[in-house]
């Protein structure tokens, strides 16, 4: 027997129908580095960043991907593909560290269909997860509890990137 269930995101209607004429990643990384926490970047890597998501599904919800503005995977190359994982990698570490995460979700969303809010900026989303982060409220009343703001997440991970 299968069961069908259907979780109702209403939040992220802001999200899906803001129109921005600019990549806000580009945007965020030509921004002067001392402008970083405000921009919600965590790291600048040599070919790579990693930011905090600004319409967060969970609490230390992370944007990593090229510092190129590309849109295409097969366009990453070789250096690129081999950072993003490393910094995710180190990322999941510090996030279990700092948040004791149970869990991730990883993923990226290639084409409007399949979720990209920005099809243009090839991004991976991280997504920390913990043992009963799901409950009624999303279904009932269109609420999704964000425990922390984005700048006290963004401090408390911070700390183990200097």
């Amino acid at each position: 027997m299968s069961i069908f269930k259907i979780l109702w995101a209403p939040w992220r209607k802001e999200y899906i129908t803001k129109k921005e004429k600019d990549c806000f990643i580009c945007k965020k990384l030509e921004d002067d580095p001392q402008n970083d926490r405000e921009n919600l970047i965590l790291l600048r890597g040599k070919n790579t960043f990693c930011m905090l998501n600004l319409y967060p599904y969970n609490n230390g919800h992370l944007l990593i991907g090229p510092k190129r503005h590309i849109g295409d995977i097969n366009s990453l190359n070789d250096e690129e593909i081999i950072e993003i994982w490393r910094v995710a990698s180190k990322m999941i570490d510090i996030i279990k560290k700092e948040m004791n995460a149970d869990g991730f979700n990883l993923g990226f969303n290639l084409g409007k269909v399949a979720g990209a809010g920005l099809e243009e900026h090839l991004h991976l989303h991280l997504v920390p997860r913990w043992s009963g982060d799901t409950n009624f409220l999303p279904v009932l009343s269109g609420t999704k509890v964000i425990s922390e703001d984005l700048k006290s997440v963004y401090d408390r991970l911070r700390r183990y990137l200097e």
